[in-house]
């Protein structure tokens, strides 16, 4: 992966446009801080600028961007990109021809060549790309994004009527007059001058409810399949493990089946996990637990909430939004400490709240239909939420991140599933041992009692937000800050300063604020998701519930008597079979099953951080 950016059909002096443009691709060099190369075409019209990171094919012929020299005009390409086909197209699309490189982005600029500009072409690429094709042969040009919006992607039109593409906004803003985000899963054609949509699978409409019955088998060996094409690497790699189901079962599945990837980077050694939170939150303590199940080299860090509130700054400089920042600093934090470890790419959880309606306001979901269409409108928002945390809070230090639940195949299967599979209801075990809770059948798909992915305690963990489970301090901490320096003069004249949706809290204001000194075009404002939401849902099910009206508040906490946390007592069976059980309360017996000893309180491979930054083993 890398960073990009594209100036097209500039116009002026030669020599003066590639400054702009080497410097604008500076604005986004964190993202690939190996190496940069720009292109310019003869005529100095075109450039295209790389920022790389090397992760395949780390040599010099791995280096962007790409050119296919023909009599007619060259073709030149460069993306941002993960191709977990490549090795498919290679033989069954382009007879094996030696292209100079085992990039996997290297595939791209001949399919190109030999099925043209068409939908085609990136339907039949399985992974996450942002690309511009420079065509020689004809003066046109071709941009794509991935079906999900995984890479980030912007782009915008300069005075002089050049359009320009580049990984991050930032790269933009001093070069066009108005920029937007490319949307996911469509592509430009500047022969035909139409933006389309080449990605079309019928989940996408929110019209179409499914029927199928959730098929378990199908569903574990398509995230199998998902997490396995992921471990991809010429560079080392390792997991995100907050010790939630989502993140859990990522590595779990890592772990169990990483000898069968055919090209991960190390097939033979222990792979590592990395967690982080305040001192005694949730999540350590899960990802403690889940790590010595797994058996996987564990990293531990914490932060304080000073040093959380020290980030905001930099922060929203990096990930271009005013949302998503109590989930994205501790994710900040993180993966500068795994970057500095040699760790340029890391498995994440992200998209199965999406897919499944894990988030816990899915509780008061008033039917089958409803509850499909938020899933549907939660996934088609993504790339501006969870996945542009996931993508630029890691990259702000040149760590990609990969997101399995996201794979286009799996969420062909689980998006095309039976919503009321999905639907939670308390009142029902239909296994008879565990209420259908939040991503119940995701659960069920993996509890192979015989051959544990997770422990029972972890498998049917309820729900936390990442930022309540880094610890509910930060979440509080943060309001508190922004309560103690918006000041009341400000907060009372928050509709002029901002006219357009005036922030509803002090904690906006501040966000807001920050975001506005880095970003203050109205272009970089309308890139931001507005309108409320109550434990990360869209506007639409804030009807769902009177009590929510004119919320804003993405805490899991926020739903009183769903979520555990929120819970004054709960009932003694719960209590007993242990699925709503403090998440410190590992499984005995399939630690034993798995040739651990129960009794063993410390990690096998663990290391913390202490107050001195050092890592110290575990004693």
């Amino acid at each position: 992966m890398c960073g990009i950016l594209a100036a097209l059909g500039v116009q002026g002096d030669r020599k003066g446009n590639r400054v702009k443009v080497v410097r604008a691709s500076k604005q986004q060099r964190h993202r690939g801080p190996d190496s940069t190369t720009v292109w310019e075409s003869k005529d100095g019209s075109k450039f295209l600028a790389f920022e790389r990171l090397n992760i395949v094919d780390a040599t010099e012929a791995g280096r962007q961007p790409f050119t296919i020299e023909t009599p007619e005009g060259d073709i030149t390409w460069a993306l941002n990109s993960e191709i977990y086909n490549q090795e498919e197209v290679r033989e069954n699309m382009l007879d094996n021809a030696d292209l100079g490189t085992t990039s996997d982005s290297a595939i791209v600029g001949h399919m190109y060549a030999k099925l043209g500009d068409c939908n085609e072409l990136w339907n039949r690429l399985d992974g996450i790309f942002a690309c511009v094709i420079v065509d020689g042969r004809t003066g046109h040009f071709v941009a794509a994004r991935d079906a999900m919006g995984i890479c980030s992607f912007y782009w915008g039109k300069g005075s002089d009527g050049s359009i320009w593409f580049a990984s991050e906004l930032k790269s933009l803003q001093e070069n066009c007059e108005t920029f937007e985000f490319f949307p996911p899963g469509h592509r430009y054609s500047s022969k035909t001058g139409k933006l389309e949509r080449w990605y079309n699978p019928s989940w996408v409409d929110v019209n179409v409810i499914p029927s199928q019955p959730a098929d378990l088998k199908a569903i574990r060996e398509s995230f199998i399949a998902a997490t396995v094409k992921r471990l991809m690497s010429d560079a080392p790699l390792g997991m995100l493990l907050s010790g939630g189901l989502d993140s859990s079962l990522v590595a779990s599945v890592a772990v169990r089946h990483i000898k069968d990837s055919r090209n991960a980077y190390d097939k033979h050694h222990k792979l590592h996990t990395f967690s982080i939170g305040l001192p005694g939150s949730p999540d350590l303590k899960a990802a403690r637990q889940v790590a010595k199940f797994l058996g996987t080299i564990h990293h531990e860090f914490t932060f304080t909430v000073q040093e959380g509130l020290d980030a905001l700054e930099d922060l929203i400089w990096h990930i271009e939004s005013f949302e998503q920042v109590r989930a994205a600093v501790p994710m900040y934090i993180l993966t500068r400490k795994i970057k500095a470890m040699g760790i340029k790419v890391v498995l994440s959880g992200e998209g199965a709240d999406e897919a499944f309606g894990g988030y816990l306001f899915f509780h008061k979901a008033p039917n089958p239909k409803e509850y499909h269409q938020e899933t549907v409108r939660l996934l088609n928002r993504l790339h501006q939420w969870d996945v542009l945390r996931a993508n630029k809070a890691p990259f702000a230090w040149g760590v990609e991140t990969r997101v399995p639940f996201l794979d286009k195949d799996f969420l062909e299967l689980v998006m095309n599933t039976d919503p009321a599979d999905k639907m939670i209801d308390l009142s029902v075990m239909p296994d008879g041992k565990h209420p259908k809770i939040e991503k119940y059948i995701l659960r069920q798909a993996f509890d192979t009692p015989d051959d544990p992915y997770l422990p029972d305690s972890v498998l049917y963990r309820q729900k936390e937000a990442f930022s309540d489970g880094v610890g509910y301090s930060w979440v509080d901490g943060l309001k508190e800050y922004a309560e103690s320096v918006v000041t009341e003069e400000e907060w009372a004249a928050r509709a002029e300063r901002f006219p357009e949706q005036p922030p509803i809290t002090k904690e906006y204001y501040l966000l807001r604020s920050i975001f506005q000194k880095h970003f203050p075009s109205k272009s970089a404002y309308e890139t931001v998701p507005r309108g409320l939401s109550i434990a990360c849902s869209t506007p639409h099910a804030i009807a769902w519930d009177e009590s929510w009206a004119n919320s804003h508040e993405i805490s899991g906490r926020a739903m009183a008597g769903v979520h555990v946390a929120s819970q004054a007592n709960g009932s003694a069976e719960a209590a007993t079979n242990g699925v709503f059980a403090s998440p410190s309360v590992i499984d005995l017996k399939a630690n034993t099953q798995r040739g651990r000893n129960p009794d063993d309180g410390g990690l096998d491979n663990v290391s913390r951080v202490l107050g001195d930054g050092h890592l110290t083993p575990d004693v």
